[in-house]
């Protein structure tokens, strides 16, 4: 069972956000529920396998007002997926930096097999903001604002790009571990 999360404020942001994310997992007939990031509990946290932080609008950054509803996340054994703001969670959650950058549009990024992409890939950037992680996350694109990231010794990945857009099959990957 995956748990996804909603980060968006604004309901309409849902529907391009996480409910593309929905289908998705609906298409290949995976089992998930959906949460909002103020409404999880532990019993949500204790029936799921998987997360995917989903991510949100442009200018929708109230849960970087309320991290500290994600505290969870470094004690969570199980695989965790941050998508853009979720990304941005996790990299928050674990003492990195927020970082200030804008980036719209079809970008090629060059991956070294990071949840099945590997050499250089279309990925569609989204973003206001990135973090500058802690020396706990190895970075896996050779951009100038890192596009993917992996925990060292946890399953804890996040993509700044939107996989729900372009590369579905990393979303897919990442449900299979």
């Amino acid at each position: 069972m995956i748990l996804l999360i909603n980060i968006c404020k604004e309901k309409l942001h849902y529907y391009e956000f996480v409910k593309s994310v929905e289908d998705i997992l609906k298409y290949k007939k995976i089992k998930y529920f959906v949460r909002y990031y103020g409404d999880i509990n532990k019993a949500d946290l204790a029936k799921v396998d998987k997360i995917i932080i989903c991510g949100t609008s442009l200018k929708d950054n109230k849960f970087i007002q309320n991290i500290d509803k994600f505290s969870w996340i470094k004690e969570f054994k199980n695989p965790i997926l941050g998508i853009c703001g979720g990304m941005q969670v996790i990299g928050l959650i674990f003492s990195g930096k927020l970082m200030k950058k804008t980036e719209i549009g079809f970008y090629h990024e060059s991956f070294n097999n990071f949840l099945g992409l590997n050499g250089e890939q279309e990925v569609y950037h989204l973003h206001n903001n990135y973090v500058k992680f802690s020396s706990d996350f190895e970075e896996n694109t050779k951009s100038k604002v890192n596009q993917a990231v992996k925990h060292k010794e946890k399953e804890i990945y996040g993509v700044l790009f939107h996989p729900e857009v372009r590369q579905k099959d990393l979303i897919i990957n990442f449900c299979s571990l």
